[in-house]
């Protein structure tokens, strides 16, 4: 999905109705592997760049446990290490002090971003400093105008669409 994101033809061929069944499929994904799964499968690594979309623009997650083996041999493993990129790297550090586990609650951060990816048509690493820099999250969220920073690459989302891309843009700041 990553490359459809970052090319302007491929992206418009990406309309609202797509980018919603996709976040639609990947949250179903992710609920899957969480609650159905036994024990259940963190993935850690949630980004455009592994999510895969077949001909008909559905959905799957891809590259399973990257950090699944990192994690007992990091010590050891610098370069394995070094194969993740920076954002990956502070997001599994930021939990690990955190928390002093990894857990399902990465995989729903890193949704909310990938979720903002595909409304925005780009990274939205701005849009989530802010927000985890605010701590009136609702008042952060009206005042940023969210739908003025959907993809320009297409017409506005209108009737049903468009409020549920508003919905979606609401539930992705909150977590």
């Amino acid at each position: 999905m990553d490359k459809i994101l970052k090319d302007d033809e491929l992206a418009t061929a990406f309309d609202w109705n797509k980018r919603v069944n996709v976040i639609k499929d990947v949250a179903n994904a992710l609920c899957y592997m969480h609650h159905h799964c036994s024990p259940p499968i963190i993935h850690r690594d949630i980004s455009s760049k592994n999510v895969i979309l077949d001909l008909e623009y559905v959905a799957h997650v891809s590259d399973f446990g990257q950090l699944s083996f990192l994690i007992p041999i990091l010590p050891t493993g610098p370069l394995l290490w070094a194969h993740l990129d920076m954002l990956q790297r502070v997001n599994f550090l930021f939990q690990l002090a955190y928390t002093m586990e990894v857990n399902e609650k990465c995989d729903v951060y890193s949704f909310a971003v990938l979720t903002m990816e595909i409304l925005f048509g780009k990274h939205p690493g701005d849009v989530v400093s802010a927000l985890l820099q605010s701590s009136r999250i609702y008042q952060t969220i009206d005042a940023m105008s969210l739908y003025d920073k959907l993809d320009q690459r297409l017409p506005r989302p209108t009737n049903d669409i468009g409020k549920e891309v508003v919905s979606i843009m609401r539930i992705a700041c909150l977590n």
